[in-house]
């Protein structure tokens, strides 16, 4: 099932990082291949579709990312939205 989130984090030298839901939990890892579009490095906030993939022992990740097209108005709702959900912890 495809799910929507925003990139929370991408560190480019490990090639991995993390996207946060949009219909809340934990975030969740994701590696390069993982990306739709491995040419394009991921920004924080940028909206993704994903599906989830359930490795040994339970532990979820983000598989098959898709970039999905934004406006700067949902940009900035997301990055709101965001900082609202580091802040609560």
């Amino acid at each position: 099932m495809t799910q929507y989130g925003t990139i929370r984090s991408y560190d480019a030298a490990k090639g991995s990082g993390t996207i946060s839901p949009e219909q809340g939990g934990d975030a969740l890892t994701f590696e390069k291949s993982a990306l739709q579009q491995e040419a394009a490095e991921p920004a924080q906030g940028q909206r993704f579709s994903y599906e989830l993939h359930e490795a040994d022992g339970g532990r979820h990740s983000a598989v098959n990312l898709h970039q999905q097209e934004q406006d700067a108005g949902d940009l900035a709702e997301n990055e709101k939205r965001n900082q609202a959900r580091q802040q609560a912890g």
